[in-house]
């Protein structure tokens, strides 16, 4: 990876600590960083500093011409270098650029159909001037929207997807001149490699059995295969849609959701003692460690805490499905956590925009901010090492064989 020196003016610096200018101060920061990494960028591909005569020169600089960028704590002006060749080239905003497009265009089309806050009217106008028009919005819509579209549909059979992450969220969509709740449903996967992976996303009418199932099927027909695990929490359409979509592929309750279920049938005076005693079963190094600690909470809580006890004993087999893998892959397969950060981020956007003019305005920005992440974890670490749960799997399948031949 590249490393550059930079130089920052102690005005810029010192503009930052300002509370009343933080956002300029922020814009006038970003710009310097930028532009002088652009210049350093060219000079490593013309193997030449400004005015410097070497025999490794591969070009000629030729001035510089300006590109206008949208952030989120203004728009700045970078100044990209020209050579006499026309070879200079950055990749650098490209990931960036993406979803900051869908969030202004997002804001755009807010005001464009005279459905924005006066708050969101103020935000749109700091991130994209004071003037824009509906073809403005068209044809940012025609660049971008093909990009998320091929993305969300790209081809999964080329990968195994060991263990797959589902979650929802509920946004506000206006349709029909009515504000509706709509749901997001998202995939995440953990690929044969390791590396995570945002494998779709799919706007659906609710959260119901029949969303889920399409959600399932769509990506099936994009070709997700190879599922040894799905987690989720405990909601019953997805429940039912992943038992018939994914038959013999286990499935994780989400612990982290387990445990908030017996945590609110439980009296407030045994919520300390019993949380105790739920997380010591979750957290057992084998399967009858847990039952054995199962069997004495019951005991201990069944009249005193009935209800609770009831969630606890009818979940237990799902919550502690992960006890079957080896122990390093546990922790981050025994909850949802993973796509829940996902959610985090696309609320943080949502609370911008607060509602969506459209569906497809919801899938653009969400979809460009997912883009965005995906590639992140494509070039970051690896989420697990999956060396030894490819061999695990192979002496389960010996284990089996050896089975079926006894049988025979």
């Amino acid at each position: 990876m590249a490393q550059y020196q930079i130089n920052i003016d102690s005005k810029i610096l010192h503009q930052l600590f300002l509370s009343n200018a933080k956002d300029a101060a922020m814009a006038s920061f970003l710009e310097e960083v930028l532009n002088q990494i652009l210049q350093a960028q060219a000079t490593e591909q013309l193997r030449a500093e400004r005015y410097e005569r070497t025999d490794e020169r591969q070009g000629y600089r030729n001035g510089v011409y300006p590109h206008r960028l949208t952030t989120r704590v203004g728009t700045i002006t970078l100044k990209v270098p020209r050579f006499r060749d026309g070879k200079f080239s950055t990749e650098m905003f490209a990931r960036y650029q993406r979803s900051e497009q869908a969030l202004v265009l997002t804001l755009m089309e807010m005001v464009v159909n005279g459905v924005s806050t006066r708050k969101v009217a103020q935000i749109t106008e700091e991130l994209c001037g004071s003037e824009f028009s509906k073809s403005t919005v068209s044809d940012l819509c025609k660049r971008l929207d093909p990009i998320v579209h091929a993305w969300n549909e790209r081809p999964l059979k080329d990968q195994k997807y060991p263990f797959v992450m589902v979650d929802a969220m509920v946004i506000k969509v206006r349709e029909e001149e009515r504000v509706r709740s709509r749901g997001v449903m998202i995939a995440v996967g953990i690929n044969a490699e390791g590396y995570r992976e945002v494998l779709g996303i799919m706007l659906g009418d609710s959260e119901s059995e029949a969303s889920w199932s399409e959600f399932f099927s769509w990506l099936k027909r994009r070709g997700l295969c190879g599922v040894d695990l799905i987690i989720s929490d405990h909601h019953g359409g997805l429940i039912r849609a992943i038992r018939q979509y994914f038959q013999g592929v286990t499935w994780q309750r989400c612990q982290t959701h387990f445990i908030r279920n017996i945590l609110d049938a439980t009296p407030k005076s045994l919520q300390p003692e019993i949380l105790a005693r739920v997380r010591a079963i979750l957290a057992a190094p084998d399967r009858e460690t847990a039952v054995m600690l199962l069997n004495e909470t019951l005991a201990a809580y069944e009249t005193k805490a009935p209800k609770a006890m009831a969630i606890l004993e009818a979940g237990f087999d799902d919550a502690i499905a992960v006890l079957a893998l080896p122990e390093k892959y546990r922790k981050r397969l025994r909850t949802t956590n993973g796509v829940e950060r996902l959610n985090e981020e696309v609320r943080r956007r949502e609370r911008v925009i607060r509602i969506f003019p459209n569906r497809a305005s919801a899938l653009r920005l969400i979809g460009a901010l997912l883009m965005e992440i995906d590639d992140k974890w494509a070039s970051g670490k690896k989420y697990l090492d999956m060396t030894d749960y490819w061999d695990w799997r192979e002496r389960q399948t010996h284990i089996t064989d050896s089975k079926i031949v006894k049988i025979c």
